[in-house]
């Protein structure tokens, strides 16, 4: 049975493996090897801003566990995107270990992030889905979100376009 809770600092070893291995299934066929290798270096590992962040109350991460293994995350932050609207938060990242796609755990995610939001007084939820990845993007258009724009995202020396999304709240 699946489970869900706040993730506490002592959950950074754990979610940072978790994470780097889904956003490597995910993203390491597009880009060469070295480009992902210093996205690697920067985003993750213990000095990496998920590991950093964890326990700062402005940035909250929801665990999603099976029989106390992390299965999925997501993450909600102050919004860093380059003309954010004042009020809106972002969903900084949502993933969910391939094992467990189908199981519903993104949409339970997906709607605490959507209510956590909410609760913070948010006027809209935003976020970045990298124009490939057509799963996620499906996903997030079922929910409503808009794209609103796009964002150039470094992979290395790589930029990436990420398709801005927005969903009113």
């Amino acid at each position: 049975m699946i489970s869900y809770r706040d993730a506490v600092p002592a959950d950074g070893p754990e979610l940072d493996a978790m994470a780097q291995k889904i956003w490597l299934e995910t993203f390491e066929h597009s880009a060469p090897p070295e480009n992902i290798a210093a996205y690697l270096a920067h985003a993750y590992g213990p000095h990496g801003p998920l590991i950093r962040e964890l326990g700062d109350p402005e940035r909250r991460t929801h665990l999603a566990l099976d029989e106390g293994r992390i299965v999925g995350y997501t993450k909600l932050i102050p919004p860093w995107l380059p003309d954010a609207e004042p009020g809106a938060r972002q969903l900084s990242q949502i993933y969910v270990a391939s094992s467990h796609h189908g199981l519903g755990i993104a949409q339970v995610l997906m709607d605490w992030t959507i209510a956590a939001a909410r609760a913070a007084g948010a006027s809209a939820l935003l976020l970045t889905v990298w124009e490939n990845n057509h799963r996620a993007r499906r996903f997030y258009d079922r929910l409503g979100f808009v794209h609103i724009g796009d964002y150039g995202f470094p992979v290395g020396d790589q930029i990436d376009t990420d398709h801005i999304m927005r969903l009113a709240l």
